[in-house]
């Protein structure tokens, strides 16, 4: 268990509202201390286990190879009360700038839309027309993000909370590692919720068909993950369901929820089988629809 408490502290802040952060220095390099916020939805909890969402949802993340932020779980006490807390390396304490995709779509000088308005077409535009990362790499970036926030039920993913990576120096720009997982996972689920969401399969299916909504919207809707992969649709998400299915093992997903400190059983028999149920319901049911369809055009031609 590690006990951050009497780190050094840095001057560096960080922005966004989940929760307090601070700089901190931990094995002589530098962490961003992330804070359990309170809750908005369910007023029974005194925080949300937003800290361990994080933890595990970058783990996850990494588990099927995608660069993410390195994450800690440990404590801090303050004034007598102890916290648990998610320290995140500091992927940009090398100098490097954090560009968020909000920016970059700023960029896009004939835009109707702001940076921050999450409309799927408005995004893909921006993906192909944007000249700062080949748009073939930032496309299939962008999609295997979506499917595997997809499996961990992330509510949150919007245009300020993923990026980039600016040099000043040299105006280099490459992508930055996944970050901000901490609305994954029904943070906001009490003791009380597991209970009911690992009894009654109608609870069960409310967190795979219907919630949490994806933060993109088509036609100002907040995208279903469901309805949206199996519509099969969109090409390029179809390629990365088929590419990071391949690297979804849950047997490896389930040793990370073991392993995970300051977690209940009760947490982690639902984290396990909320991970399962959607990856059976929305991704491998989506992809054997879409090896269907593949079929059956080849049987047609």
């Amino acid at each position: 268990m590690i006990d951050f408490s009497n780190l050094p502290v840095r001057n560096k802040t960080y922005a966004g509202a989940n929760g307090s952060k601070i700089s901190v220095i931990y094995n002589g390099e530098q962490y961003m201390l992330k804070f359990p916020s309170l809750p908005s939805r369910n007023r029974e909890m005194s925080y949300t286990n937003g800290c361990i969402s994080e933890y595990i949802g970058c783990h996850i993340f990494e588990s099927v190879g995608i660069p993410v932020q390195k994450t800690l779980l440990g404590t801090y006490t303050k004034n007598g009360k102890k916290k648990i807390v998610v320290a995140c390396k500091d992927f940009t304490a090398t100098g490097l700038i954090l560009q968020d995709f909000a920016s970059l779509k700023n960029t896009m000088i004939d835009s109707m839309h702001n940076g921050y308005g999450t409309e799927l077409s408005d995004i893909l535009t921006t993906l192909e027309m944007q000249t700062a990362i080949d748009p073939p790499i930032l496309i299939k970036w962008f999609w295997d993000i979506f499917i595997v926030d997809a499996l961990i039920g992330n509510w949150d993913r919007h245009n300020g909370n993923w990026g980039f990576l600016y040099n000043n120096a040299t105006d280099e720009i490459k992508l930055a590692p996944v970050y901000d997982c901490g609305s994954c996972l029904f943070p906001q689920a009490s003791e009380e919720i597991m209970k009911n969401t690992l009894e009654d399969p109608e609870e069960r299916n409310l967190r795979v068909f219907e919630i949490p909504l994806s933060g993109i919207k088509i036609n100002g809707k907040k995208i279903r993950y469901f309805d949206f992969i199996s519509s099969l649709q969109n090409t390029d998400c179809n390629q990365a369901l088929k590419r990071i299915l391949a690297r979804i093992d849950l047997i490896k997903i389930n040793k990370i929820i073991d392993e995970t400190p300051f977690i209940s059983d009760l947490q982690k028999t639902f984290y396990k089988t909320i991970l399962k149920e959607r990856k059976e319901h929305i991704l491998n049911f989506s992809y054997e629809k879409l090896c269907k369809s593949k079929s059956s055009l080849s049987n047609e031609n």
